[in-house]
């Protein structure tokens, strides 16, 4: 239904992809859904079907990265008894499952030539043949297509078919990553918080700290919307019923983890010889521990000072006084 498919956000970037897809879902026509992992193709795609005249009909959904080259074949087209080794049966694809309704194919960059070129019969005359199989069907299926990959220079360059580009490239929807809808960061935030809350059974949601405040809005958030959900999920649940104070990104990040370079001696300074230049050494030193608060801290400036047992307003004088303020 309709009303399961959340789309949250309110920046300009992020409203004017949802008026666009308002403006394409009623065509029958292919789409092509770009943007980087985590972004929402699939809630876009899902919206697309719902948004269309196809909505009380089937919506299926295909990743392409999932198989290889045969058993994705398979899954897509079908296949007939004995088509290869282990086809005891018959089997119907998604295509033809998916007739009269909307098929979402999933990192479609990621298909053989093979595949591409019976992707595009069907797009053009809406007709495929299972494998191993001689009858000709028919079927009439809306594609949507996503991919996180520059696939204009794949077809360029030869790895993807620059019709079938130009045939699924009736419109094309470019997702803009989280980094870019900062508006929206706290917002989706509270949304995952309040359902992780209500996941554990717990009465009501604490809220952030300033703190984890600043952490959220000042990580840039590469994984995108799929990486906050997860991050703001482990917070919730490791706050334990209080406001949520602190931001985990990384939940590998251990002193003990294996791999990960062991300290330097604590007692370096039998390493120098006499006579040294004390203030020199000192703002080596000084320098070394504040660029290692701000890496662990994943340049959270508020969590590096409170590591290093400053006040943020100390910790900021000393990016200051060695000129790592740009760097921060």
């Amino acid at each position: 239904m309709m009303s399961e498919i959340r789309l949250i956000g309110e920046a300009p970037s992020f409203l004017e992809i949802l008026e666009h897809v308002s403006e394409v879902a009623p065509l029958d026509k292919p789409v092509l859904i770009v943007g980087e992992r985590g972004t929402g193709k699939e809630l876009i795609a899902a919206r697309l079907h719902f948004l269309s005249k196809r909505w009380e009909n089937i919506y299926l959904q295909m990743n392409c990265a999932a198989l290889n080259d045969e058993l994705l074949e398979s899954e897509l087209f079908g296949h007939e008894a004995g088509a290869f080794t282990g086809a005891m049966k018959r089997h119907e694809g998604r295509f033809e499952r998916a007739n009269e309704g909307t098929l979402f194919l999933d990192e479609l960059s990621s298909t053989s030539m093979r595949v591409q070129e019976k992707i595009l019969r069907v797009i053009e005359y809406g007709q495929f043949e299972r494998l191993g199989g001689s009858r000709t069907l028919d079927v009439d299926v809306r594609i949507v297509a996503a991919t996180n990959q520059d696939i204009q220079t794949q077809a360029r360059e030869g790895h993807f078919r620059e019709d079938l580009l130009d045939r699924l490239a009736f419109d094309v929807i470019t997702l803009p990553p989280l980094r870019e809808r900062a508006e929206d960061i706290l917002l989706l935030a509270e949304y995952f918080a309040m359902n992780m809350v209500s996941e554990l059974g717990r009465e009501f949601f604490a809220g952030f700290e300033d703190s984890a405040v600043e952490a959220l809005k000042s990580h840039h958030w590469p994984g995108n919307v799929r990486e906050l959900k997860n991050v703001v999920e482990r917070a919730v649940y490791r706050s334990r019923g209080e406001p949520v104070e602190s931001i985990v990104i990384d939940p590998f990040e251990s002193p003990f983890r294996p791999g990960k370079p062991q300290s330097e001696s604590k007692n370096d300074e039998s390493n120098l010889e006499l006579p040294i230049d004390l203030s020199e050494e000192v703002a080596k030193f000084e320098t070394g521990l504040l660029q290692r608060a701000l890496d662990e801290a994943k340049h959270n400036q508020r969590t590096a000072a409170k590591n290093l047992g400053l006040s943020y307003h100390q910790f900021r004088h000393r990016l200051l006084k060695y000129k790592l303020l740009d760097e921060a």
